[in-house]
């Protein structure tokens, strides 16, 4: 799949932060049971690597990406692993389109989107969407670049999440709230599945 098929497939990526390797193939059997399909499992803890390739292996229905991804060995690390895409928070030197797994990288201002670009780049994490600017900074975007399309992450939820999912140029957004920690470390997959079916209806109610 291209990156931009990837992040059609729902409304909302659900950005993860998996502590137990345990947790990853019941997580991602919830989320994609509410009809979230790709699945960003962040390298920020020592399991990541170990949950995406559980995730990759074991989930049917399943498009497992790694988050937080700043350095071309990690992309690599994580296409290994089994992720079908990355996301970066910011542009990785020396990376362009052609690597080991779909890359999206994030940018906050309309240089670091123009170097983007450059880079042949089309689409891209506003990150922190809430602190540089949320849907404004989006619309602003949209006239002098029309050849970018957006996932912006970084304090959305679900009362902010239909504003973004409006802007024409915003394809789906990511997403924590989905899989709160304290329903992962309980293992309350029933609440998780009810928030990703909620989070995944949330695209129709945008058009």
């Amino acid at each position: 799949m291209t990156l931009a098929e990837i992040l059609k497939l729902a409304p909302i990526v659900p950005v993860l932060i998996i502590e137990d390797e345990a947790q990853a193939a019941p997580l991602a059997r919830a989320l994609v049971a509410g009809g979230l399909h790709a699945l960003e499992v962040t390298l920020r803890t020592p399991a990541a690597l170990d949950c995406i390739r559980r995730i990759a292996g074991e989930v049917e229905g399943a498009v497992v990406g790694a988050g937080t991804v700043t350095t071309a060995s990690a992309r690599q690390a994580v296409a290994d692993a089994g992720a079908r895409f990355a996301v970066s928070p910011g542009l990785i030197d020396g990376e362009g389109v052609d690597g080991p797994t779909p890359l999206l990288p994030g940018i906050a201002t309309a240089t670091e989107l123009m170097r983007g670009l450059r880079a042949g780049f089309t689409h891209f994490k506003l990150f922190p969407a809430n602190v540089v600017g949320g849907p404004a900074a989006l619309k602003a975007f949209a006239s002098p670049f029309p050849q970018a399309s957006f996932c912006p992450t970084g304090g959305v939820d679900a009362k902010t999440a239909p504003d973004y999912l409006a802007l024409p140029n915003v394809i789906c957004v990511g997403g924590s709230w989905v899989a709160p920690p304290d329903a992962v470390r309980a293992g309350d997959w029933g609440r998780i599945t009810e928030l990703a079916r909620a989070a995944a209806g949330l695209g129709k109610l945008s058009i």
